[in-house]
């Protein structure tokens, strides 16, 4: 795992850019592969509407240049709106690009935030930590795997979710 976060400022930014070209030599000499992931600003230089864009023109700019063996075996990054999201996608289909679960949420929020980011071309969700606080874990991640299999919308993967919980006797 490597993580990056930019912030608009020119100096700290190319500092990270540089930091992540030795990172990735040392991976090389290795010989060991590894997953980017990439936060949305800490810092008020970057208007939140603009992240996704802002974003989208880092990694782009992290990326470029490298060779096969170079590249992250796969993306992490937030969900900017479905836009943005599918511009990354389809910046370059060999990358595998992944959603991060997000701030705190309704178990809707995350099932709706598994389905617009498949919509938008994602091809993986990590969602460590929504996923182990969860009442049930597996049974979330059966609703999430429903979702993207098409099987059920976000609204009725909630609906079987709940269900599920009630069947268990585990009340909120």
């Amino acid at each position: 795992l490597y993580s990056m976060t930019f912030n608009g400022d020119v100096e700290q930014d190319t500092l990270a850019l540089e930091e992540f070209a030795r990172f990735r030599e040392e991976a090389q000499i290795h010989r060991f592969s590894y997953f980017l992931e990439v936060f949305n600003p800490n810092e008020s230089r970057i208007a939140p509407q603009d992240y996704g864009v802002f974003l989208n023109d880092m990694i782009t700019r992290s990326l470029a240049g490298l060779r096969k063996e170079e590249r992250p075996v796969f993306l992490k990054v937030p969900f900017n709106g479905g836009e943005a999201f599918s511009e990354l996608c389809h910046y370059d289909p060999a990358v595998v690009v992944g959603i991060m679960g997000g701030g705190s949420g309704t178990t809707r929020d995350c099932l709706e935030l598994v389905h617009q980011a498949q919509n938008s071309g994602a091809r993986a969700a990590l969602f460590g930590r929504k996923i182990v606080e969860a009442d049930d874990p597996l049974l979330l991640i059966e609703a999430m795997r429903r979702v993207t299999d098409g099987d059920l919308s976000p609204n009725e993967a909630t609906h079987f979710y709940h269900d599920g919980l009630s069947r268990k006797g585990i009340t909120m």
